[in-house]
Parts: C-alpha cells; sequence; structure tokens
C-alpha cells in the first residue's frame, strides 16, 4: 500500500522552492523519494534547501530561475535533463503579487508582472515538459493556485484573477492530454503562514479574524501543503486530473452567520 504515495526514481522541478510552501514540497518530495530540483531566482537562496534535503539522504540540485524569463525557464527544464535525463514532475509554485489595494490602483506593468508570473510563465513551463511526460505515457504537472481565485477580491483583484486562470489552465492541459497518462492538478490554499503572505498573518486583526472564521481555527503552515502535492504527484492519484484541491482549513465552506 505504502508504494502507491512512493515518488522513488521520480525527478521533480520545483519553482519558487526555496522558501514557504515550495520548499515544504521539495522536503516532502524528496522524504518520499523524488531527485528535486530545487528553483528560485537567487542561487544563494536554494542552496540550504538541497543541502537540507541531502543531509537528511535525498538528491537534490539548485538550477536558479526567474519565471518571468522564457530562456531562463528552458534552462531550467534543460539542465533538469542534463542532470537526471527526465522529468516526472513539475510543480508550479513561483508567483507574483506586487499590488495590494484595489483593481483601479493597479498599474499596466503591475497588471502584465502578475498574469505574466502567474499565468503565462506557468503555461510556458508546462508546454516545455509535457512532450515527454507524453512520449513515457505518465507524469505530474501541478499548479499552486490559491482560494483567491474562488471569491471577489477587494484588495487582491488582478491575483485573484491570475489564480482562477490557474484552474482553467489545469482543466485546458488536463482535457488536451490526460490521454497521454498526465495528470494536471491544482491546489488552493487558504491563508498560509509564508513570507509572501506576511502582510496578512503578521496584522492581528486579518489573522484573528480568519482564525476566527477558520473552522480548523488556524492559519495554514507550509508543511500543510507538502503531503498533498506528494499525493498528486504520485501513484495514488493516477485517476485525478483536471481538479482543484482546496486546502484552507474550511474558510471557503465556514458558516459565517
Amino acid at each position: 500500500m505504502s508504494g502507491l504515495f512512493s515518488l522513488k526514481d521520480k525527478v521533480a522541478i520545483i519553482t519558487g522552492s526555496s522558501r514557504g510552501i515550495g520548499r515544504a514540497m521539495a522536503i516532502a518530495m524528496a522524504d518520499a523519494g523524488a531527485k528535486v530540483v530545487i528553483s528560485s531566482r537567487k542561487r544563494e537562496a536554494c542552496k540550504p534547501v538541497a543541502d537540507a534535503i541531502k543531509a537528511a539522504g535525498g538528491e537534490a540540485i539548485v538550477v536558479p530561475c526567474n519565471i518571468s524569463d522564457k530562456d531562463q525557464l528552458l534552462n531550467l527544464v534543460n539542465k533538469t535533463r542534463e542532470q537526471y535525463g527526465r522529468i516526472d514532475i513539475l510543480v508550479c509554485n513561483a508567483a507574483s503579487n506586487p499590488v495590494y489595494g484595489s483593481m483601479t490602483e493597479v498599474s499596466d506593468d503591475a497588471f502584465d508582472k502578475i498574469i505574466g508570473n502567474n499565468v503565462r510563465a506557468n503555461m510556458n513551463l508546462t508546454h516545455m515538459v509535457l512532450p515527454e511526460m507524453a512520449e513515457r505515457g505518465d507524469g505530474a504537472i501541478i499548479l499552486v493556485s490559491s482560494i483567491a481565485g474562488l471569491s471577489g477580491s477587494r484588495n487582491l483583484g488582478i491575483y485573484a484573477i491570475s489564480k482562477a486562470a490557474d484552474f482553467q489552465v489545469a482543466r485546458n492541459l488536463a482535457v488536451e492530454w490526460s490521454k497521454k497518462g498526465i495528470r494536471i492538478n491544482c491546489i488552493a490554499p487558504g491563508l498560509i503562514r509564508t513570507d509572501f503572505a506576511k502582510a496578512l498573518w503578521e496584522n492581528d486583526k486579518a489573522r484573528a479574524y480568519v482564525e476566527k472564521v477558520t473552522p480548523a481555527g488556524r492559519i495554514g503552515e507550509p508543511e500543510d501543503m507538502a503531503g498533498i502535492a506528494v499525493f498528486l504527484a504520485s501513484p495514488a492519484a493516477r485517476y485525478i486530473t483536471g481538479q482543484t484541491i482546496i486546502a484552507d482549513g474550511g474558510v471557503t465552506i465556514a458558516d459565517i452567520f
């Protein structure tokens, strides 16, 4: 039964894996047996994660990549193939949100950055790995989205649009590629204790409100997302594709009355 959740000898690229959710997923996948490629913009930020994995007996390399640069995405893929010969798992976790406030205040440049990094970069990277996965008849792609894409947002409007788009990217890719043995799914976290969401969970009023309305009674930790990623990447999820797993402690089903 345990083999259902094994990633032994699989090769996984995880973007934005120097910290937060990506880091937790990388460590968990390595623990499940995967060879992991740690990637974010700066090599020095990635190295401690790779070192921790290797110290625990796992295997990992570092390939820096700015997801906004298509050439760097291609380099990420090529360097992984040079080292390991294949790519079995892709986790698109890196994202951007340079603004907080009304959509009317978002500049064209900020809009382009959010949509470019959170949607187009995911599409570019998936298109680079899909053909080889299809040739083998096996592969798993995970897009890390957000529950922000499930409702209206007063202060995260463009970010929410980008995350809603990721749901549809997964559905479209699943329709196109699942007959080739590739599973493409999303994870939609709620508020997680990461640097990316620091402005929210460090705000005492905001955190208290979230903890009050969340059935689980707390905000999430990066490790809460890691097991979901291992599951979706493993044989245990071989009949799941085009879906979004919501992991928010129950916020989206909460009785607020």
